[in-house]
């Protein structure tokens, strides 16, 4: 009787050989390294979660230990260890504000400033960020290279030059000179103009065929999808102006003309000269808005950067 003989795999030297792997061999010792990794990855996640609940609590606790304070009885306010709950709560902090200063009229003039700065400069953005992004034309790269050249100038050195041409347009102490300078940000055209970059051009050829021109692309297509951009911008503008000091300092005087932050100067050490409770009241009562606002975008502003940074 003829034996046919036994035939091997690849690899391998027969039962017992130096190259035979003996079935299922490496499928345990992968089920028993997975509980180990799947344990560091637990280990790993949760001490992240303490580092970053860490620097959280650090970050936030002055903003409420002020809140805390300023909702608090000027006799209780200062103790050792700081009280973290407002006992005695008490609104007459709040009362002191409106009575030492004209906070109403100052934050009506910040609002105002405020809010034609952001939606200013968030128009002209967009004009400037589509004809760099979209339109070709003879010098565009050399001058966006110069434009960009302009954030590194500090604003005190261009702070001269435009109080001189305030001053021959007659509008020095008027709120006028607050926005006005403000409608042309570089940053937001920068940005903007990177985040209609990702955007297809295809979009742009498709609504030429219908007919559309430059205005329509840009107001029926380019700035509906880029919402998330123009949020994160609106957030950016809308607390730089808020929180100006130097360009009120500089060009308003009247104490009926004031915003915010040359409020809360002159609450904690001007004509108010309030106590510190007074003025922490104060503080919140600026920040509060900051807040809302961001809270409200939140979303749109981390969509945004997160999808530049990816694509752009």
């Amino acid at each position: 009787m003829s034996h046919t003989p036994a035939t091997t795999r690849p690899g391998t030297t027969g039962p017992g050989g130096p190259g035979t792997t003996r079935p299922g061999t490496a499928s345990a010792a992968g089920t028993a390294a997975a509980p180990g990794r799947r344990r560091r990855l637990r280990v790993g996640r949760l001490v992240k979660s303490v580092v970053l609940l860490v620097f959280g609590v650090l970050m936030i606790a002055p903003l409420v230990w002020m809140i805390t304070t300023s909702l608090t009885a000027p006799i209780a306010a200062f103790t050792l260890p700081p009280r973290w709950v407002p006992v005695p709560f008490s609104l007459q902090n709040f009362a002191d504000v409106v009575d030492l200063v004209p906070i109403g009229r100052q934050a009506l003039n910040s609002l105002v400033v405020t809010v034609i700065s952001v939606v200013g400069s968030l128009f002209t953005a967009s004009l400037a960020a589509y004809a760099f992004s979209r339109i070709p034309f003879r010098g565009r790269d050399p001058i966006f290279v110069l434009l960009l050249a302009a954030l590194m100038v500090p604003t005190q050195l261009t702070i001269i030059p435009i109080f001189i041409m305030m001053r021959h347009l007659g509008l020095i102490d008027t709120l006028a000179a607050l926005w006005i300078p403000a409608l042309v940000n570089v940053f937001a055209i920068f940005f903007l103009r990177q985040y209609f970059n990702t955007i297809p051009r295809e979009l742009d050829e498709a609504a030429r065929i219908d007919g559309a021109g430059h205005l329509r692309i840009l107001f029926q297509i380019l700035l509906p999808l880029a919402g998330p951009a123009l949020s994160a911008l609106a957030i950016l503008g809308f607390e730089a102006s808020w929180n100006n000091y130097f360009g009120p300092l500089i060009f308003l005087s009247s104490p009926e003309k004031m915003t915010l932050p040359l409020g809360l100067v002159s609450l904690s050490a001007g004509q108010g000269g309030g106590p510190a409770v007074v003025v922490f009241a104060g503080i919140t009562m600026v920040v509060l808005p900051i807040l809302v606002v961001f809270l409200v975008f939140q979303r749109s502003f981390v969509e945004s950067v997160a999808s530049v940074g990816i694509r752009g």
